[in-house]
């Protein structure tokens, strides 16, 4: 073992650094330590923190840190800010945001430039991940720069992904759905103490995501004792492989009046999570989240929308089941060389999924939905 990788696994704070810096300009010396300590490897957790800009990522890492050396944890925290166009460097300075952390030997941490690089993290952000773990940390936390909906390269790196919302997002909850919020195991709601922290919450549920939803108030401190007992627990479990069929959405349950059958659902302890109107269907929905699926309420708004035209005929009742297909566009080629009758076009419903109706002539008796599932 070179010098530099024994004075790291002798906890030399100095040597970390130092091939830390090689890794990230890319050093022959450092990569070549960074191999000789690949047999350290696997003993710390690795947690993605990430986010859109102004969720409070920086000052919920910081409070994590404080709870997990509580807990007697040593942890690396990889901060990873927007570059400079002049130097290349870091420009935020999570370093100097977490000052009280200086004087701790039990935690190390690094700002990282993304230098140019896409996806929310730097380019030898896995390296120093890597680094971190051989060095013998018990958590290594890479803080991502505040990323847009399709940047989840977090991912690839994590072992536990944080996606941190902050009250007052919205129907941005369903603008963002089929990047970032899919990669989450654990979401954190911060600045909860604001209006619409229950909101974000409901929108969660009713979209069917099932992974903790931890509330937080990061700058008090609050919540941040459950958010560590959620990333220890999701640490130790192993993430279950993405279905590759397809599963139930929503019941779809036409009736004459939303406010009287909302009632009877509340009865049985259900809530209603969002209410939309639907012009293409010219149809007013309640959505009731049901475990992984939702109940689906549906209310003519026009006397020629479809739904009408069923109540008109059957009355009030199940009016269609739907189902999530990884592949929308490839079950609708599958359907059509079988004969199915598509009711219409893929195109988007309630909550901007993509979806097509098949006639229930084809399908058994019932008006079947299909719906695109959300991929990351």
């Amino acid at each position: 073992m070179n010098e530099q990788a024994r004075k790291i696994r002798e906890g030399d704070a100095r040597a970390l650094a130092r091939v830390a810096t090689g890794i990230e300009n890319r050093d022959a010396r450092a990569l070549d330590a960074l191999r000789e300590l690949e047999p350290f490897a696997g003993h710390a957790r690795i947690v993605g923190i990430t986010g859109p800009p102004g969720a409070g990522k920086s000052t919920l890492v910081d409070a994590l840190a404080v709870e997990l050396r509580k807990r007697g944890k040593t942890l690396a925290i990889l901060a990873v800010d927007p570059s400079s166009r002049h130097t290349g460097g870091a420009i935020l300075g999570d370093r100097i945001r977490m000052q009280q952390h200086h004087a701790d030997p039990g935690i190390f941490i690094r700002s990282m430039a993304t230098r140019g690089t896409l996806g929310g993290m730097a380019r030898a952000t896995a390296d120093l991940a890597r680094l971190m773990d051989t060095a013998g940390k018990d958590y290594v936390i890479i803080e991502t720069v505040g990323v847009g909906q399709d940047e989840i390269e977090i991912t690839s790196v994590a072992q536990v992904t944080v996606v941190v919302l902050v009250p007052g997002m919205g129907d941005d909850v369903q603008a963002i759905k089929a990047g970032i919020m899919e990669i989450a195991d654990i979401f954190v709601i911060n600045k909860s103490d604001h209006p619409g922290s229950e909101r974000v919450e409901m929108e969660l549920h009713a979209e069917g995501f099932t992974c903790p939803v931890i509330r937080t108030v990061a700058s008090e401190g609050k919540g941040i004792a459950d958010l560590a007992d959620a990333v220890a627990d999701a640490s130790a479990r192993p993430k279950s492989a993405a279905p590759k069929g397809a599963s139930i959405d929503h019941l779809g349950i036409a009736v004459q009046s939303l406010e009287d059958s909302i009632g009877f659902y509340e009865s049985l302890g259900l809530a209603v999570a969002r209410r939309e109107s639907v012009a293409a269907e010219k149809v007013e929905v309640a959505m009731l989240p049901v475990g992984e699926s939702r109940i689906e309420l549906l209310q003519a708004s026009s006397p020629d929308s479809p739904v009408a035209k069923f109540l008109e005929k059957r009355g009030p009742g199940l009016h269609h089941v739907a189902l999530r297909v990884p592949d929308l566009n490839a079950a609708v080629a599958r359907l059509q060389a079988r004969g199915a009758r598509l009711l219409n076009e893929p195109r988007a419903g309630a909550g901007g999924h993509i979806y097509v109706f098949v006639h229930p002539t084809s399908t058994g008796g019932v008006l079947l939905e299909l719906i695109q599932e959300s991929t990351n």
